[in-house]
Order: structure tokens, then sequence, then C-alpha cells
């Protein structure tokens, strides 16, 4: 099975020769070596480059345990190079060699070396590079599959094929599983032996069952806002355990760092400012997070306002939660104030589109209630509502355009419709 994933190899392809180290970050088994060593790999041999102009080290595997020594890599890289023809440089999983930034560093000045890596945590990589490299590190950030992506190797009708989508997710491999059981099992297996053990051993985790219990309880409440401070009063309350602030905000940026998890900030639309009192938390894989529920809390809303996130992530969207407020007054002329909540402002460049995630609309109330919050907003950016039936793009009077979810997922311009 091929999965195409043009929409990274074409940044891949865009970002030759540039003069800065390329990495590819993203989730385990999320696709990036799969991206970097054949989609990447066959399309320079396609250009003419040959295959010992092109270095490739899998550094995850037990066989190339010895150049995770950086000295050893070093040695090893050098010896390829012989000529002063181009070399791509194709390093995986680069975090497993100490000082690797060094290693990098040294092919920063050689004209003949382009160099890409992956790897599988973000401080790791890109705080460490943004310092390292001072602004000569550019990253790709891989996503698990995309639904359009899915469907490229699915042939049935995308409604059918959406059930899939949403339970078990798009990690690659799970696609050429066979049966409900094998994926179950794989995602389970690779959450609780790979993705938490990471987090364990990278960080030094004493508190692995508290630990455990936080991603249960983001998995549980995806789409809620929340904070460290209610989510300790959570633990203490249901679990009888107490967790300190700091220790629950510690353990949600190491969700986050390891690309298990992505935060969504609040944002005041009318007051233009960022409101860090509460946030949002989403998954950056649908199968993921059902495994963490032993895919026993499969609210099909609650995931789709995910998948949307997602989608708008991967096309390249910097997406907040907002908020608007409107003021009116009673009868006694007292000010009344109403939070409206909008689930996502996505920016673009000068793009920016207000998005509501709406599972059915009903009756006439419910889209009342579903506009409320985008009517409160008096600029002149796009506002839309996505629901999941299979619908016609329509636009009320107000201008709130309502698109169906699968063709939002399918065509990326529908949002200028």
């Amino acid at each position: 099975m091929i999965i195409k994933r043009d929409h990274y190899l074409n940044q891949l392809i865009a970002s030759q020769h540039n003069g800065l180290i390329k990495v590819v970050t993203g989730l385990r088994r999320s696709g990036k070596s799969y991206l970097l060593f054949h989609l990447f790999g066959d399309y320079l041999k396609e250009q003419g480059v040959s295959d010992d102009h092109i270095i490739k080290v899998d550094l995850e595997d037990r066989r190339n345990a010895p150049l995770r020594d950086p000295d050893a890599l070093l040695t090893h890289i050098d010896s390829k190079m012989v000529d002063d023809k181009m070399y791509y440089i194709l390093l995986d999983e680069v975090q497993h060699v100490p000082e690797f930034e060094d290693v990098l560093n040294s092919y920063l000045k050689i004209e003949n070396a382009d160099v890409y890596v992956t790897g599988s945590n973000s401080r790791f990589l890109s705080t460490d590079i943004i310092t390292e490299f001072r602004g000569r590190g550019d990253q790709i950030h891989v996503y698990p599959l995309s639904f359009a992506e899915f469907m490229s190797v699915d042939n049935r009708h995308p409604i059918e094929a959406w059930s899939d989508y949403y339970t078990y997710g798009g990690l690659p491999h799970v696609l050429t599983l066979e049966t409900p059981k094998k994926k179950i099992d794989y995602i389970k297996s690779l959450y609780s032996t790979v993705y938490i053990n990471d987090i364990v051993e990278r960080y030094k985790i004493k508190g692995e069952a508290e630990l455990k219990e936080l991603i249960q309880i983001i998995a549980s409440a995806i789409g809620s806002p929340t904070n460290p401070n209610k989510l300790a009063n959570t633990f203490k309350s249901l679990k009888n355990v107490s967790l300190s602030n700091k220790t629950i905000d510690n353990y949600l940026t190491y969700f986050c760092e390891s690309f298990l998890t992505e935060k969504a900030i609040r944002y005041d639309i009318k007051g233009k400012k960022y409101i860090n009192t509460l946030s949002k938390y989403y998954f950056t894989d649908m199968g993921v997070r059902n495994a963490i529920l032993d895919f026993r809390q499969q609210e099909e809303n609650h995931i789709m306002e995910n998948v949307i996130y997602n989608e708008l992530k991967i096309r390249g969207f910097q997406v907040d939660v907002g908020m608007v407020e409107h003021r009116t007054t009673d009868k006694e002329g007292k000010t009344i104030r109403k939070q409206y909540e909008v689930d996502f402002v996505a920016n673009q460049g000068s793009q920016r589109y207000y998005i509501q995630s709406a599972f059915v609309m009903p009756t006439d109330a419910k889209e009342r209630q579903e506009s409320a919050s985008l009517l409160n907003i008096d600029d002149s950016f796009k506002k839309i509502i996505i629901v999941k039936d299979y619908i016609k793009p329509k636009r009320n009077e107000e201008g709130i355009v309502t698109i169906g979810l699968i063709d939002f997922l399918l065509n990326p311009e529908l949002l200028n419709w």
C-alpha cells in the first residue's frame, strides 16, 4: 500500500539546498520515516541522484546503535562523502544521538551537504534547534493521515469510511491491518509501550499512574476548557489524589512535546488578546485518544471537533479557541455580560475564519444557538458552521456559511465558498 503524502513531500522538495537543516517532527509512527526515506528518497532518485549520494541512517534501528555516538556518526557520514557532488544526508530519529546539534552544525558549512532529520519530541528538537542553529533549522511537522490521505487508499464511500477514521485514527500502519481487533491491539500497544514509556523515560516520571490518569481525563473531555487548577480539583474529587498544579502543568507540557496532544489557547476576539486562564487540549490522532480510553468513550460530536482542529493545523493554520463578549442592560440599567465561545479562530497570513463545529442542527432553534457566537463578531472575516450532515454548502441572510464535514475534510477550497 502506497500512501501519497504530497503535502509534506512538496515541503521537503521546496526546502532543498536552502542552507538549513530540515527537521521533520511529529508523533512516533505517524509516517516521518516513510516520508523521508521512501517518498523523498524515491523523488531524489527520480531526479537523477545516485544511491551513493543519498546517505540514510535509521538511528532507531538497533543495528545502528554504534552510530548513536556523535563522533562515530560524523565519521560514518564523512566516509561516504568522497567527491564534491551534492550529498543528501537523511537521519531518522536523531534524538537518539547525544549532542546531535553539534553533528548537524558540522554540515551547515559544507556546501555539498543537504541535511534532513526526523525526531519525535519537540523540546528535544524544535527548542534546541532554535537555540543551537539560530534560525538555520527549517521544521516540517507531520501529522497522522488526514481524512483525504486516508481516503486516497480507501475505496469506500467517505461516509462509510468516516467511522473507521474517527475510531482507529490515521496512523499509517493501521490501514494495513485487516480486522478491528488487530487495529485496536496495535494502537493500544503503541500507547502503552511506546508513547507513555517515552514520556516516563525522557522526563524521569515517578508518578506514572498519575500521568496515565491525567491523560485519560484529558481524553475523556476533548474540547472542554480546562487548566491545571481545574484538573487538580478533578484529581482530588474523583481519585482522592493530591497532585500539584505545577506537576499537572508539567505533564500537560510533556504530552504536547511528545506530539500526543496540542494546546489551543483562548482568544478574546473583541479585545484582541489571549486569555491564559483556560485552554483546550486536542489529540493529534483519534485512534490513540480512543485507545487511552480503551475504546469505550467515542462521542462522535467531540471527536468531530478534534478532527476539524487537526485538519486546520495540517493546512497550516494557527488555531485558537475564540471568546466573544456581548454586553446588554437589564430593566434596571445594569450591565449584563455574556460570553460566547467560538470553537476555532483559524489564522493564516491575512486570512481568518471563525468556525463552529455543530454535529447536527435539526431545528431552527439549534441553528440560532450555534450561530449566536458568530453573530456577535463585528468584523468581516468569514464565519462558518461545519455539520456532520452530508449537505451542499449554503449561506444564510447573515452571511454565515454552513458546510458538511466530509466536504470540508476532502476539499480545502471549500472554506472560500
